[in-house]
């Protein structure tokens, strides 16, 4: 074995292990630091809530009860149930499941496309960078909702187009930043001392610099998700692109408002719902964002 294969399996072996000692750093910071503490248990309660809803629900959400006209909560009806006599607890939680899983797989694909695509430009330069940063400034350029507006105009309504329209808007911004992250390492020495070592332009990328540049990515991820929650809430208020029957958060609220002297718990409860989740997600994103900074390792 050649000393320049030997020394680039060396720096390998010592650049895993430091990403390994780093991130379980972080997760200790992030955790003894109470905002992030108090997001991931509140973020643990609705994930469970979330996907466990056709278990805990005991009612069906479009099932529709004779005798349940606008109930109060109680122990049978935990949220009340609505003016076509549904349950209201069910109806929550599975609006929550659909907004949480919508909002997180297509944040997660829009944040992959954006990431390769802001490594990559911002490695190679060239008119490859310039084409590509002057489509995001057009997208960035345009509200997430409207964005949304127009994808389902032109595909249509459906669960699936939403999640397209979320990810289109995630993309931006994850590229821009993916950029920013490359052209601050680029030029270090250790991608020098690889290039010298004769690695190839994705080993560089994606084994060496993405260790140093991933971290501030994962507040956009927390800070997007976010976002992806508000589009699917504001999708659902205004009626587009979620059929009728389908639960949502946002469709709760707008079913709500002719009921609003006569049922407080018709619009409070999907709105709290809505509140505590985004108060997580936001809680979240600068518990990490202070547990990454040099601040906080210089603090530790």
């Amino acid at each position: 074995m050649s000393i320049a294969a030997t020394g680039q399996e060396g720096d390998t072996t010592f650049r895993a292990r430091a990403a390994r000692s780093m991130w379980v750093d972080t997760m200790r910071r992030l955790l003894r630091n109470p905002q992030g503490a108090i997001a991931v248990g509140g973020l643990l309660i609705i994930a469970v809530a979330a996907v466990g809803a056709p278990l805990i629900a005991w009612h069906d959400p479009i099932a529709q009860d004779a005798s349940a006209r606008l109930l109060s909560p109680s122990w049978n009806h935990p949220f009340g149930t609505d003016e076509l006599r549904r349950d209201l607890f069910s109806r929550n939680l599975h609006g929550l499941q659909a907004a949480l899983v919508l909002s997180f797989l297509s944040v997660l694909s829009g944040a992959v496309i954006g990431t390769m695509a802001g490594f990559t430009v911002g490695y190679i330069r060239g008119w490859a960078d310039a084409a590509v940063m002057r489509l995001v400034d057009a997208l960035l350029a345009f509200p997430g909702l409207l964005i949304a507006f127009a994808i389902l105009t032109i595909l249509g309504e459906g669960l699936e187009n939403i999640g397209i329209a979320i990810a289109v808007f995630a993309i931006p911004g994850f590229t821009r930043l993916a950029r920013a992250q490359m052209l601050g390492e680029r030029n270090k020495d250790y991608v020098l001392a690889a290039q010298v070592l004769g690695a190839s332009t994705p080993r560089i990328i994606f084994r060496h610099i993405v260790l140093n540049a991933l971290p501030p990515l994962l507040v956009q991820v927390a800070l997007a998700i976010a976002s992806g929650v508000l589009i699917v809430a504001a999708l659902g208020y205004f009626g587009l692109g979620i059929e009728a029957d389908t639960p949502s958060l946002g469709g709760l609220v707008n079913d709500s408002r002719p009921y609003l002297q006569r049922a407080w718990w018709y619009p409070v409860f999907p709105g709290a719902t809505l509140a505590f989740l985004l108060l997580c997600l936001n809680l979240l994103a600068d518990a990490i964002n202070e547990a990454i900074s040099p601040y906080a390792r210089g603090r530790s």
